[in-house]
């Protein structure tokens, strides 16, 4: 049976799991070397020849990472949570020393795929996966293949414009969704509001203990959040959306009001179907082992050719 090794870059902790033909086997986490991009590459190396001990049959490896990549050269150009992770050699680097193919994705896109094709939306033609957390990201998935767009940037739904001239996230434009909508975001007007820190789980928490101010904070970025939805559902139509991340995990409440909101803004024009993630913090690495079974299949499209 065909076994294929995925990993999950981020900031603080590297993921790297198993999948084998549908079924998610194994997982081990480690911690993210700060010591610059040949040290994290270093630490997934090593990992990966230990699960392969465990799984000899593993075929390829796709790697997850955020941040802006060059398909065309397989790289990473800036990673802008992990240190050193500028102009990233990622699939050169790892393919040499794993003697294997190595496929590259942006860990956004990973995630959807992992949805898309064996999560909440694996039987959808069409779907739109949505994370929000420290920032808002997304991709779209149609009929199993990521749709990029003509230069590369379909999906990236935190990027667009909800309050010209509002507040502006770490290398976006000001009034970006993400600017508005984060738990970033919910935590600077929440620390504001109550002039402390104050997390997202503490100002939902508090919303839905009916403090008022905790109310206005959360409904505000879930409403900014739903007038985004329902512009995709216009524009585009998917099938479905598909919502994870960290801020989602609040829950039923915040899922319900958002798709009220979703709908309200779409009225008229068609109904809005969001479901919550499936695979929740796994959905990085089995997107990420995903992505590189179909680079597999399209070099091997392409050979034939």
């Amino acid at each position: 049976m065909r076994a294929t090794i995925g990993v999950d870059i981020g900031a603080t902790k590297i993921a790297c799991g198993v999948l084998k033909e549908e079924v998610f086997l194994s997982k081990t986490t480690i911690p993210t070397p700060k010591e610059g991009w040949r040290s994290v590459l270093d630490s997934i190396i090593n990992t990966i020849k230990i699960l392969e001990k465990s799984y000899p049959e593993v075929s390829e490896v796709g790697v997850g990472v955020p941040g802006t990549h060059d398909r065309a050269r397989s790289e990473v150009l800036f990673a802008p949570n992990i240190h050193g992770f500028t102009n990233v050699p990622v699939v050169e680097y790892l393919s040499k020393r794993l003697d294997r193919p190595v496929g590259l994705e942006n860990d956004a896109n990973a995630a959807g795929l992992a949805e898309g094709i064996l999560g909440s939306a694996r039987y959808a033609s069409s779907s739109m996966f949505i994370t929000i957390s420290t920032g808002i990201g997304g991709c779209i998935i149609v009929d199993g293949q990521l749709w990029r767009g003509f230069h590369g940037i379909a999906g990236e739904i935190g990027h667009v414009i909800r309050v010209p001239g509002g507040p502006i996230p770490p290398g976006g434009t000001a009034g970006a969704l993400e600017a508005v909508a984060s738990g970033t975001a919910i935590e600077r007007d929440a620390t504001f509001a109550f002039r402390k820190p104050t997390s997202t789980a503490e100002v939902f928490r508090m919303a839905q203990d009916g403090d008022k101010t905790a109310e206005h904070i959360v409904h505000t970025a879930m409403r900014y959040l739903g007038m985004a939805i329902a512009d995709v559902q216009k524009l585009l139509d998917p099938e479905v959306f598909v919502i994870g991340g960290g801020v989602a995990s609040v829950g039923a409440y915040f899922y319900n009001h958002v798709q009220n909101y979703a709908r309200e803004y779409a009225k008229g024009f068609s109904d809005v179907t969001i479901v919550p993630a499936h695979f929740g913090v796994d959905a990085g690495v089995i997107g990420a082992a995903i992505a590189a079974r179909q680079m597999t299949a399209q070099r091997q499209t392409e050979s034939l050719v």
